[in-house]
């Protein structure tokens, strides 16, 4: 009986050729990816962007998007475990728009139009077929918020993920006139704090999200708890709300007075008690009234499965509120009647107060719905 020695076989590997495909990575896949989403990528198209990808680097034209002295914002964020739904659902449509919305969402509450977004998309091994429906539902949020798909990177590190395994992270840019850049300075004592709905959960929470999940003994593809009509993954994996649209139409960018908007809070991981506080001045707080507060019944049953705290249920969710206006008192009704032509739900949730201790005081107590057994 005979053995190869480690030479042997190194020279008998060397003869046969190594690829790159033998390493684990398919190029022909990825060139078959960008095939397949170049009709999504040019659905995108708006003012200042051409609409295509390959090459080296995306273009954007910002005089041609009708700016006169801008400020460029950028935003970049990921859909972090929620993923995780997504590949064991093996629902991989609405993750794209949560990254999307991730981004632009954190754009807007600074006064500034999206423009363009670029994407990083990152597996193991490349299945044409997943990624292709999260990069075309990344083209989807780049629509709602009629922001360019101008570019992106697919990567395939094999021995970095797990089989089916994939993570996604998302880069936004957007811009504004110098000088309408919120928060303004005006904010004041007596300022009314407006909610505008959420879709559910967004992209926040999850890994708290999963251990309910398992704690309850269900899997993805069982009713929802919460709503019979939706398997739990469905439901769960709702895709975060984008209010840039009418959230640009109450800001007015020509406008220096902004519609009467003077600050913007979007709320995901730390809830109302961490994000509020990041917009406003020492000097001021925000007092809610959790009374006036729907949660939707998903988390009325999250809190229930966990036996959550309140104040954990604030500081980890965004309760049903997925975006916090603050305007004059005197401007709250002409606000609210141009969020609400633009299909938002809006509710006043609080005010603006002197600060004394705490940057978020809550009065009330929350009342969750529960769904129809």
């Amino acid at each position: 009986m005979s053995s190869n020695s480690p030479k042997d076989t190194l020279r008998q590997h060397n003869r046969q050729g190594m690829t790159y495909a033998q390493a684990g990575v398919d190029i022909d896949a990825g060139n078959e990816l960008v095939t397949r989403i170049k009709p999504a990528v040019r659905s995108t198209l708006r003012s200042g962007a051409d609409g295509e990808i390959g090459g080296f680097g995306g273009l954007f034209d910002l005089k041609a998007a009708g700016f006169e002295d801008p400020v460029l914002v950028a935003a970049n964020d990921g859909v972090g475990t929620k993923l995780k739904i997504a590949i064991e659902a093996e629902k991989h449509d609405t993750v794209g728009i949560d990254l999307v919305a991730m981004c632009v969402n954190d754009l807007v509450v600074q006064g500034a139009e999206p423009l363009f977004f670029l994407d990083y998309f990152a597996t193991g091994a490349l299945d044409v077929e997943a990624a292709a429906q999260v990069i075309e539902g990344i083209a989807e949020g780049c629509r709602i918020a009629n922001c360019a798909l101008i570019g992106g990177e697919t990567a395939e590190m094999p021995g970095m993920y797990a089989k089916g395994d994939y993570d996604l992270a998302g880069f936004a840019v957007g811009a504004a006139e110098r000088g309408t850049l919120l928060p303004s300075a005006e904010l004041a004592e007596g300022d009314v704090l407006l909610g505008l709905a959420s879709s559910g959960i967004h992209s926040n929470g999850y890994s708290l999200v999963r251990r309910l999940v398992e704690k309850s003994g269900l899997s993805w593809d069982c009713p929802a708890p919460f709503d019979p009509e939706m398997t739990l993954g469905e439901a769960l994996l709702a895709p975060t709300r984008i209010y840039v649209r009418a959230l640009l139409a109450a800001l007015g960018r020509q406008e220096a007075a902004h519609g009467g908007i003077k600050a913007l809070a979007h709320i995901t991981g730390g809830g109302f008690t961490e994000n509020i506080p990041r917009v406003l001045p020492q000097a001021l707080a925000a007092e809610i009234d959790l009374f006036s507060l729907t949660p939707p019944p998903v988390f009325g049953w999250l809190q229930e499965v966990g036996n959550i705290a309140e104040a954990e249920m604030l500081k980890t969710f965004n309760c049903g509120t997925g975006m916090v206006v603050a305007t004059a008192a005197d401007n709250a009704d002409a606000v609210t009647r141009t969020l609400e032509q633009a299909g938002e739900r809006v509710q006043r949730i609080g005010q603006l107060i002197r600060r004394e201790s705490q940057p978020v005081v809550y009065i009330g107590k929350l009342e969750y719905a529960r769904a129809a057994s």
